[in-house]
């Protein structure tokens, strides 16, 4: 008899163990969920969560660098007297761009090369002036009369030189599932500010191929994404039955969406005043193929692309009315983000449970 107490111990020890280890790994799993809540309440104020920048000075001025104080937007004098062009760093349809100098900052300085696209240079500009927002990139002055912008200089250049970017040493511990999902989170951030802008629904339209998507965005030093080029920015407006055509010409391709192409068939000739006009779901058709590029082929890339793969399938609807909006979008791939941080922190944990 007096062995029974022991008896008991020996039955009961092994499950108050197991009751032991199990609220020790609850609370671990309690204690990763606040560490996750915190991370990514601090990535979503950084990467375009908030629409406002605590930084961003008030409408018509500017801060550059280090500075701390807060300068009005320079005048065609100003840009006259202190802007100095160093190069030609590139040249489209509508403007020619050269990196330039304003008291021993790097700038670039955006001049109208065609007279007849005078009318998509203001539009460019005004979009500019009133979008400015951490999505947009950092106007510093202009000269309306001269045709001539001043915005901040990014040393990364244009989203279409990421890859590249990504094999220089310095750049290498960015080249992951993980940055590059953040990238495509901050593109479908810069979708969702146009399509619910201060100027109401705004349609990027200078977007008829990936090249010509990735041209539009520039990669920040500290890996973000800032849509630069702003001279095809319709406005949709549903209550005044207002829709937009991306242009005059006839376009084609799978990257365009369905209703931006030619509905009559081969042999009826295109006639712009015959093309149907569209929304801004023509810009969420394209989000999966510029977010395919931006994951890239990197180890967790094709599981991030799984993850995402229902509501991809839902961009590509045919019917623009049952594609998701820009929302609805960022809201999934944040979600994708918050479960693959939580699975790659505490592998195994559903099985332990």
């Amino acid at each position: 008899m007096e062995k029974k107490p022991h008896f008991v111990r020996r039955e009961f020890l092994p499950r108050e163990v197991s009751s032991i280890s199990l609220a020790l790994l609850l609370v671990a799993i309690l204690l990763l969920n606040v560490l996750l809540y915190l991370y990514l309440n601090k990535f979503y104020s950084s990467w375009g969560h908030s629409e406002t920048d605590p930084s961003l000075c008030p409408f018509g001025h500017f801060k550059l660098g280090s500075v701390k104080n807060c300068s009005p937007w320079l005048s065609c004098e100003a840009i006259n007297r202190e802007v100095r062009k160093l190069k030609c760093v590139g040249e489209g349809a509508v403007k020619k761009v050269f990196l330039s100098e304003w008291k021993e900052n790097k700038v670039v300085l955006s001049q109208l090369t065609n007279s007849e696209l005078k009318e998509d240079f203001l539009h460019g500009l005004k979009m500019l002036k009133a979008l400015q927002s951490k999505h947009v990139v950092r106007l510093l002055g202009y000269c309306e009369q001269q045709f001539t912008i001043l915005t901040e200089y990014h040393p990364l250049g244009s989203l279409r030189g990421l890859n590249e970017t990504l094999h220089i040493p310095k750049y290498k511990n960015m080249n992951t599932w993980h940055h590059r999902l953040m990238l495509a989170i901050d593109y479908v951030s810069v979708i969702h500010y146009l399509h619910s802008s201060p100027l109401g629904t705004l349609v990027m339209c200078d977007s008829n191929d990936l090249d010509k998507v990735l041209s539009q965005y520039l990669l920040t030093s500290d890996f973000h994404i800032l849509v630069n080029d702003l001279d095809a920015l319709p406005l949709v407006n549903r209550s005044a039955g207002t829709l937009v055509k991306c242009g005059h010409r006839e376009l084609q391709g799978e990257f365009v969406a369905p209703e931006q192409r030619w509905p009559y068939g081969e042999d009826v000739p295109f006639e712009d005043d015959l093309m149907p006009p569209y929304d801004e779901k023509t810009d969420i058709w394209k989000i999966p193929d510029v977010s395919n590029f931006l994951l890239g082929h990197v180890e967790g890339s094709d599981i991030v692309r799984l993850h995402l793969f229902d509501i991809h399938a839902a961009c590509k609807k045919k019917d623009p009315v049952e594609r998701p909006s820009a929302r609805e979008v960022l809201d999934t791939y944040r979600k994708v983000l918050t479960l693959l941080i939580r699975e790659a922190a505490m592998p195994g944990t559903r099985e332990m449970l």
